[in-house]
């Protein structure tokens, strides 16, 4: 690794060198023009293969720089993106910083594709991209793209439902320094630091930041300390660049992945079970200081972007991800015998077979790929033509660091459980649109993807032993058409097909004692909708119905780092309407809103649930049974007034019930909830600087509780020769009224 990052470094040098060397000249206005042109084009390039244009018959929302700037005052991605439609957004600690997560339409992070410039970001193995590994993205990006549903198809993990595409910040062409920091409720603050030596000789480019996140979460003692990079070099040629980057994020976070009882949620709401130290009356005695997750991820990327003549240009890039970081838990009365420990003789002659002790979960992985993609454009026809290839290297493996009282032969660490996880994944795409005429045009995306994933080595549940050899094949086809109705309005349909392979976890993390091994999802998606654009308004209406074939739903009971357990059901659906307006109603006044009417539904689920004692599982046929983790209807609301140099937002959310296992039962579910929050922002014109703003965000105004996230602890007893269920579910508090006030100066 180190000379990796002496090449890098030497590579990053040497560029600088040259550019300084570079002669400036001047441009005529007519080289100007064109040299424009050129960089839409090769901005368009960076994305083109995971994009939707504008008449693609498909479901997606966009927000923009300015739309992401509003709301980033430090709080993680998810929550920058939770007022688009039919995203839902979670945080353990309560505080929207840390350990945060969004479903859309009830899909999962796990079943999210997430690129940034078309390159995968997600972990090849466990199918998630952790918000929490690249704090203050937000700040590195120029505008993010979330398209429902089957969408396009993508490079990296397979997007099951929905995929979240980001493009990076555009460098400047002139020198610049910026600052923008922030500070406010639970002690958050953030700061971030971005400088760009604007065109070098007009053939170079470099740009860098520095981010700085904390704080001490809503939740008692979720605390987080986040720390992020970036840098990149590029060179620019008439029709050609060639970039260099690397991004990167640190992060501490106290664990806060164990909820709460419904009591506790009006007794002590704040309260954070994680970290207990229980002495032998079962009394909490005290917290362990070192409950925390630490990661660290690096990712270095080198991409040609180039317009080879009018009608074609090809993308290309090589990427390497790192990562290597443990949670370290404190655990109470384990079994010596699942942490690969021999029992000892205690003073008192007996056996001594349980005690405290102490463990680190270690995960080391490397990431390396490669992808391409060539469009062609010319008349009618718009054809974009693309393939990837990555492997993912996973090293997990645990050490006992301490035991109480332990008098056995103990050499610390002491590794009880060692597998690696090794992912190929190839794909191939052809996408082409084509014009019939003014009217109408047609959309085919056919992609061919081969996943080959192995797991060998003893698993962290006591030592069985794991043996995973599977291959996948998946062709995923898309069809769609496009009716211009006129010059402001649409109507399309689509057709596409879906499928996924199981991630890590399924394996693992079993829901039966002797679980068969997951199956691949498939899902069939039909989408049709009207999109409207004349004068100030701004209308679209989106249908979907989603057809699945063993789709891997939570089953609402976690594993022991607080991630869900999910399970195979042989037919489901997930079909709903959604809604999009925005309304300039004048030109200091814009009205924005969108909503979610659906229904998920398991068809003939048969739940598997442990007896009051947890010794037994029984299956339970529930019948016609709504999805858990999806509510039925959204809302969101948003309230623009701008005059001048001041800006005032209001935005408000409803979510309605949604439930915490597949069984439907209210006393296992998330109450609905209704939320809003106030943002102001000021911009100054102060001392000849290009940029200088305050801004103050209010959040959950009304100071409402609500939960927007847990898991379900039901059980079943009989009684009488009827089966009653017990639920016991548990949440994650969100806070109250909190505020953060930021400021933004640039140079």
């Amino acid at each position: 690794m180190n000379r990796f990052f002496v090449f890098i470094y030497g590579c990053l040098s040497a560029l600088t060198l040259c550019a300084q060397e570079v002669n400036p000249k001047v441009e005529s206005s007519r080289n100007v023009a064109r040299k424009s042109i050129t960089d839409s084009l090769l901005n368009e390039a960076v994305v083109m293969g995971v994009r939707k244009r504008g008449d693609m018959p498909m479901a997606s929302s966009r927000m923009n720089a300015n739309d992401i700037e509003i709301v980033n005052v430090g709080y993680d991605m998810p929550f920058v993106l939770g007022s688009l439609p039919s995203v839902l957004t979670t945080s353990d600690a309560g505080a929207g910083i840390g350990y945060t997560g969004l479903r859309i339409r009830g899909t999962d992070a796990t079943r999210i594709n997430v690129t940034l410039d078309g390159v995968p970001l997600g972990d090849g193995e466990s199918g998630t991209f952790y918000w929490v590994d690249l704090p203050d993205l937000a700040s590195g990006i120029d505008d993010v793209e979330v398209q429902r549903g089957a969408g396009l198809s993508v490079p990296g993990v397979g997007s099951f439902g929905a995929s979240v595409n980001m493009r990076g910040r555009q460098l400047s062409l002139k020198p610049y320094a910026r600052f923008d920091g922030a500070a406010g409720s639970f002690g958050s603050r953030k700061a971030t630091l971005r400088l760009g030596s604007g065109s070098l000789g007009g053939k170079w480019i470099w740009d860098g930041r520095l981010s700085h996140i904390a704080s001490d979460g809503y939740r008692d003692r979720a605390t987080s300390t986040l720390g992020s990079y970036s840098a990149t070099v590029q060179y620019r040629g008439d029709a050609h660049r060639i970039t260099f980057e690397t991004l990167g994020g640190s992060e501490t976070t106290y664990h806060a992945w164990d909820g709460i009882s419904r009591d506790e949620l009006s007794t002590r709401r704040k309260y954070n079970p994680c970290g207990e130290i229980v002495n032998a009356n079962g009394q909490v005695i005290g917290f362990y200081d070192n409950q925390n997750d630490v990661f660290v991820q690096n990712h270095y990327r080198m991409r040609y972007d180039g317009k080879l003549n009018s009608d074609l240009t090809l993308s290309a890039a090589l990427f390497y991800t790192y990562g290597k970081g443990y949670y370290e838990e404190y655990k109470n009365n384990r079994k010596f015998a699942d942490y690969a420990l021999q029992p000892y003789i205690g003073t008192d002659g007996e056996q001594v077979k349980r005690s405290d002790l102490v463990r680190r979960k270690y995960n080391r992985g490397d990431f390396w790929g490669g992808m391409t993609s060539l469009n062609y454009r010319h008349g009618k026809l718009d054809l974009v033509a693309s393939g990837g290839l990555s492997y993912f290297d996973n090293d997990h493996y645990g050490h006992v660091i301490w035991v109480k009282n332990f008098q056995g032969d103990l050499r610390v660490p002491h590794t009880y459980y060692d597998n690696v996880g090794r992912k190929t994944d190839g794909n191939v795409m052809v996408r082409a649109t084509y014009a019939l005429n003014r009217d109408f045009s047609l959309l085919a995306d056919i992609q061919w993807r081969h996943v080959h994933y192995t797991i060998i080595g003893t698993n962290d549940d006591g030592g069985t032993q794991l043996n995973v050899h599977e291959n996948f094949n998946f062709l995923n086809p898309k069809f769609g058409i496009t009716y211009n109705i006129n010059s402001h309005s649409q109507l399309y349909a689509s057709v596409g097909v879906a499928h996924k392979e199981p991630v890590r976890n399924n394996y693992t993390d079993g829901y039966l004692p002797q679980a068969p091994l997951p199956k691949a999802e498939r899902m069939i998606d039909y989408e049709m909708g009207w999109r409207y654009a004349h004068g100030p308004w701004r209308v679209g209406i989106n249908a979907y119905y989603m057809d699945y074939k063993d789709q891997l739903v939570q089953t609402g009971r976690l594993n022991e780092i607080g991630e869900p357990v999910v399970e195979n059901v042989d037919r489901s659906y997930r079909m709903g309407l959604e809604f999009e307006a925005a309304w300039q109603a004048a030109p200091w006044l814009k009205v924005e809103t969108n909503a979610t009417l659906s229904q998920n539904r398991i068809k003939d689920y048969v739940a598997y649930v442990y007896d009051e004692n947890w010794s037994d599982v029984a299956p339970m046929r529930m019948g016609n049974v709504p999805i858990g983790f999806v509510p039925d209807f959204m809302w969101n609301g948003r309230l623009t007034l701008s005059k001048g140099k001041l800006s005032a937002t209001w935005h408000s959310q409803y979510v309605g019930r949604q439930y915490l296992d597949n069984m439907g039962l209210k006393e296992s579910s998330l109450d609905a909830y209704f939320i809003s929050s106030l943002i102001f922002r000021y911009n100054f014109k102060l001392f000849g600087l290009k940029h200088l703003a305050a801004g103050l965000m209010v959040n959950n105004i009304f100071n409402a509780r609500y939960e927007t996230n847990g898991y379900s602890q039901t059980v079943y007893k009989n009684v009488g020769g009827k089966t009653e269920y017990l639920c016991d579910p548990r949440f994650y508090p969100m806070a109250g009224i909190n505020f953060m006030a930021n400021v933004s100066i640039e140079f």
